[in-house]
């Protein structure tokens, strides 16, 4: 049972709580006038952390709720404090009663960073634990701590490649190298606190933290710095630009000196850290230095006061309420990682002699990754202008309209749009900033569209694009790719390391809002724009494959889309019994010889007629009206039918992998669920608006679960889901059950879901099932590089990497390939890593293999998983029983055997005939 409320004669407590100023003086009431019953030492707790009377209950009851179910937090039922702590912190939030910070919360409990996020992942098992509120407050969180953490590792291995640990004589007894290094991080994490608004951001973070460590190395004497800082610090000195008398001297009267002095400083942290010495100096004049007017200290033995900047950043640091950031000083526990997290988060190889060739792997800490990503799309750009170039104006003055002005009109338009939306929300001392990144993008999107409309030109034989060159969408899109390469660039996060995508404040669809388009107008150019720029990275073809999934999964499905217009002319140019896409095409290849001109000038295909298959040409060229008659109906839309084709291929992977985790023991289930689900997107596809694709995925599965006895509850659909990749919790616990109101998955399955497809549900339980959909054709992603690892088909974790050569700097570019420390051994076979020859015999074999997919329309039951590839530990295998081998004769052993799998499976295929046409190899 919860707490109960205060007793009535409690006023005079009643008074002290209600008092906002009960943290900072007065003493607790004492737990007998609050609590009835109850655990003293959570009333304790409650105490240190100042809570109102509505957390505690909250916390408490809460508190219940997750030890009292089973099996959820194993290890935990002997640390109740641990649990009491989250649970007040979730009640707080909720509440938004937040009377401590988070660094006291953990200081409190005794508990670090880590542990506490992954404790509330373990609670977070029933959907209604932890509510979105507290997921998004937590992720803040993460992402903060993630970016602090990377920043302070950078701080502390820079500062000592700067400083002299123990200096001479000749320095100040009161000016010592631990005195510099509080000072600097604290002027920093100050600095951070007031210009940036948005606090994940790594890139800018780490473009401010150099303007700082220029600063102090300015202000620090020579016999401190190690070279080459000393030597340039010695001649400004020299010079006289700096090192003049400072005591109670004010700071701004030596800003302005500061602006003067030569920039050899920063010039060497650029080059050392990979950093654009441009973007710097703007972060330094339009960001740091007004900083620096704006705090007003004075300083004490060279340096700023540190008492008086730790007294500012604790302000910021209570407002805030979240990590107090100045205990990574102390090697504070509440902020230590895990001891192997940090191993790997310092492991940096060093450099070899200027005069050898480079062939080590780069150091792929967080900011050595997003530098290196950055130079990756610098180098790309370097030739590049922000204009078009005299082949555009060529296509331009070649169009019958020349769209040349409102090209240029549109762009500096939506250019300023973005440095004021920029300014908003990384802060207004930023917009600069958001200047240059946009112009990188105008860069990217001249190039692209150059390389498009080369394409088209040799594909049609025509120079005349003037209906595509004039219209606004198209540009508009295109613009928006270009510049969203450019802000995922600079958007890495602190805790990508394998170059996926973790959210941020101006992560997409940010763009999209910004510049007033549409996902569905933005998934069009996609496709193209990947294959019309061969030098973008692998992260960032990764990054636009998953843009357009997640316009897939719910963007485009929002209400106000042009989506829905598009399906309804569908259903009324033939009458109902047309289809977005007809269901009979699934099990083809997805063909991709589509263009953007296809999809942003659709419909480009007349109505199919008996004995007429003759398709309209497309019409991006300017010729001649031909006059179609008036009773024509509407044609069919290029841009709705591809999509539903990508829709369904999606949807079944992803209810593929979720099917193999949960129903491994009722395979045939899966052809059903897929039915039901292709079914709904088809003909209910109005339950898809303001909705998540798979949130009508983990209906179909329970629903049809349900009418076999099937015993999968939603509990355990949703701790599955919760695997998957690129998945969001609000998606589960978030869902719309009509205008204005939000539920879980549950609530919206019983109201909603069940409501509209019941009759269709109940058919499945008869005798006389609905005709099952055909298993869409699910190719290799055309986004994907050929040398992409490859699956063992059914099992653990196990992949095979084709060989890659370590990325060298006479190469030119980082290799898209380019092998990270922890990248460089993918495979083991129960054996020591082996020489290149053995790989470069499996490689043979690998890519050898078929990986067509072949399903047939016919087939009813669910695929059939191949034959699992399984090495046991102590390097014998379970088929056979073989005793362990050693050296080359094992390796032998095992390529023989998986040569033989294959061999089998293929003999299998010819045999069975159309039973093998469901089988699939991922």
């Amino acid at each position: 049972m919860p707490p109960k409320p205060p007793r009535k004669g409690g006023a005079a407590a009643k008074g002290q709580r209600a008092n906002p100023d009960r943290g900072t003086g007065g003493t607790p009431p004492p737990a007998a006038a609050r609590l009835e019953f109850g655990e003293t030492d959570f009333v304790a707790l409650c105490d240190t952390l100042r809570v109102s009377d509505i957390v505690r209950a909250n916390a408490w009851k809460t508190y219940e709720k997750v030890s009292s179910a089973d099996g959820t937090l194993v290890g935990y039922s002997e640390k109740k404090k641990d649990l009491w702590g989250i649970c007040i912190f979730i009640a707080a939030v909720d509440l938004d009663e937040m009377t401590f910070t988070f660094t006291e919360l953990l200081k409190s409990i005794g508990m670090s960073v880590c542990t506490c996020f992954r404790l509330l992942r373990e609670m977070d098992v029933n959907m209604d634990t932890i509510s979105t509120k507290v997921d998004s407050n937590v992720s803040r969180l993460n992402k903060k701590y993630d970016v602090l953490s990377a920043l302070y590792h950078k701080f502390e291995r820079t500062c000592g490649l700067i400083y002299i640990i123990q200096p001479s004589s000749q320095t100040s007894a009161e000016l010592s190298f631990p005195l510099v290094l509080k000072t600097s991080w604290i002027t920093f994490l100050l600095a951070k606190g007031k210009v940036l608004q948005m606090e994940d951001d790594l890139v800018i973070s780490f473009q401010l933290l150099l303007c700082v460590l220029d600063y102090f190395i300015k202000l620090s004497p020579p016999a401190m710095l190690k070279e080459p800082y000393k030597s340039h610090v010695s001649a400004m000195s020299i010079n006289g630009s700096t090192r003049a008398p400072r005591r109670g001297q004010n700071r701004s009267t030596r800003t302005s000196k500061q602006t003067d002095t030569d920039t050899k400083v920063i010039e060497v942290l650029c080059k050392e850290y990979g950093c654009n010495l441009d973007e710097v100096k703007n972060v330094y004049f339009t960001s740091f230095i007004p900083f620096l007017n704006s705090v007003g200290i004075v300083t004490s033995n060279g340096l700023p006061e540190v008492e008086d900047l730790s007294r500012q950043y604790e302000e910021l640091y209570l407002k805030n309420k979240d990590i107090d950031a100045r205990l990574f000083l102390d090697n504070d526990e509440t902020l230590q990682r895990n001891h192997i997290e940090c191993l790997q988060l310092e492991r940096t190889p060093r450099k070899n002699n200027p005069d050898e060739e480079l062939n080590l792997i780069l150091p792929q800490t967080p900011v050595r990754a997003a530098m290196n990503t950055i130079q990756q799309l610098m180098m790309i750009l370097n030739s590049a202008s922000d204009k078009p170039s005299d082949n555009l104006i060529s296509y331009f003055n070649n169009c019958t309209v020349n769209p040349k002005e409102s090209i240029l009109a549109r762009v500096e338009n939506l250019g300023n749009i973005f440095k004021e939306k920029f300014a908003e929300a990384v802060g207004q001392g930023c917009a600069e900033i958001g200047s240059q990144r946009y112009k990188l993008g105008v860069r990217l999107y001249y190039r692209v569209m150059e390389s498009m409309l080369k394409s088209e030109e040799e594909r049609l034989s025509v120079h005349n694009f003037s209906k595509l060159l004039n219209n606004n969408i198209f540009h508009t899109s295109l613009l928006a790719c270009a510049v969203e390469v450019v802000m995922a660039t600079y958007g890495r996060n602190a805790s990508q390391s394998d170059g996926t995508s973790t959210e941020t404040d101006l992560s997409f669809p940010w763009i999209l809002n910004v510049l007033d388009l549409k996902a569905f107008d933005f998934y069009k150019v996609i496709e193209s724009f990947i294959k019309a720029e061969p030098s973008l990275t692998r992260e960032m073809i990764k990054h636009l494959e998953r843009c357009e999934h997640r316009i897939m999964e719910s963007l485009a499905w929002q209400s106000d889309s042009s989506l829905f217009d598009l399906i309804k002319q569908s259903k009324e140019r033939e009458g109902q019994v047309d289809q977005p896409e007809p269901t009979c095409s699934l099990n083809f290849p997805l063909q991709h010889n589509h263009t953007a001109a296809d999809l942003y000038l659709s419909p480009v295909r007349s109505p199919k007629k008996k004995g007429s298959t003759a398709l309209n040409p497309i019409p991006i060229i300017d010729a001649q009206p031909v006059l179609a008659p008036q009773t024509q109906k509407p044609q069919k839309s290029t841009s709705l039918s591809l999509f539903y084709k990508k829709v369904y291929r999606l949807a079944y992977l992803r209810l593929n992998t979720l099917c193999l985790r949960l129903l491994f023991d009722h395979p045939e289930l899966e052809h059903l669920i897929w039915t039901l689900f292709q079914h709904t997107l088809q003909n209910e596809y109005e339950l898809m608006k303001d909705r998540h694709l798979d949130q009508i995925m983990m209906c179909s599965m329970y629903g049809i679960c349900k009418v076999k006895n099937v015993d999968l509850r939603f509990k355990i659909i949703v701790t599955a889901y919760k695997e998957l990749t690129n998945t969001n919790q609000e998606t589960f616990k978030r869902v719309l059950i009509r205008e204005g109101q939000y539920d879980s998955i549950i609530v919206f399955y019983n109201l909603v879901f069940m409501q509209k497809l019941k009759t269709n549900i109940l058919q499945y339980a008869s005798n006389r099932p609905p005709t099952l959909s055909p298993i869409p054709h699910i190719p290799r992603s055309p986004y994907k590089f050929s040398n992409s690892p490859l699956r063992v088909p059914a099992g653990s974790n196990i992949y095979i990497s084709p060989l890659k050569s370590p990325y060298k700097f006479s190469e030119g570019m980082l290799s898209p390939t380019k092998m990270t420390p922890r990248s460089r051994i993918l495979v083991s076979i129960g054996e020591s890593f082996g020489t290149s020859e053995k790989f470069q015999k499996i490689n043979q074999m690998v890519g050898s293999s078929d990986r067509q997919l072949k399903r047939s329309a016919e087939v009813s039951t669910a695929p059939k998983p191949l034959k699992r590839l399984r090495f046991d530990i102590e390097g014998q295998d379970e088929a056979d029983g073989s005793k362990h081998l050693s050296g080359e004769s094992k390796f032998q052993q095992k390529l023989a055997e998986m040569t033989s799998t294959r061999t089998r499976m293929q003999k299998q295929k010819l045999n069975d005939g159309t039973d093998t046409s469901a089988t699939e190899e991922k």
